[in-house]
């Protein structure tokens, strides 16, 4: 597939079918998530993959914060990736302090930047992805057990698509850019 192709063809996907996605498929993702740019090559992008059905109703039941949408793609997806980042690394200098006056935002860029790659990656292998972002942190990390110096990103919901959704409407160009 072509990278504009990939780009304009990857769609949310919340609906999958039973088929289970591999550890084979997963770590071709991470792979090639790996080549997301970071901040001073900081890569502090980490995937922890859920596939213990137990452990997915709990992450549906306990942290999506009463979000009926999200229960019902997370306890029904193949596979979640609970994306974190490494604390206070991207953004900052080795002695701890702002290398930007972003300060602390910039290290969810390069999660986000992570998290795009991974699902252009599983669109490109027939993987469907949604990003998910209404959950309780601290909840999650305590369910997955998050490691010390690294904290939730967002929750991303991986299978092989029960469906093809259509294109939502995009903004006209002409919206989206100015040039001086």
């Amino acid at each position: 597939m072509e990278t504009l192709e990939c780009i304009k063809t990857r769609r949310s996907v919340r609906k999958f079918t039973e088929q289970p996605v591999t550890e084979n498929e997963l770590r071709q993702a991470v792979a090639a998530a790996a080549y997301a740019p970071s901040w001073k090559n900081t890569q502090i992008a980490r995937y922890i993959v859920v596939t213990d059905p137990e452990k997915k109703q709990r992450l549906a039941d306990e942290c999506m914060l009463g979000f009926a949408f999200n229960q019902k793609t997370a306890s029904r997806a193949p596979a979640l990736i609970v994306l974190t980042m490494r604390t206070g690394r991207s953004g900052f200098e080795r002695d701890g302090s702002f290398s930007t006056p972003q300060g602390a935002h910039w290290q969810s860029f390069d999660a986000g930047i992570a998290a795009q790659t991974f699902c252009l990656a599983a669109h490109e292998l027939g993987l469907g992805t949604v990003i998910m972002g209404i959950y309780d942190e601290r909840k999650v990390a305590a369910v997955v057990g998050v490691p010390e110096g690294q904290t939730v990103a967002a929750l991303i919901a991986v299978g092989h698509p029960a469906e093809e959704p259509a294109a939502p409407k995009r903004k006209d160009v002409d919206e989206l850019v100015s040039f001086q």
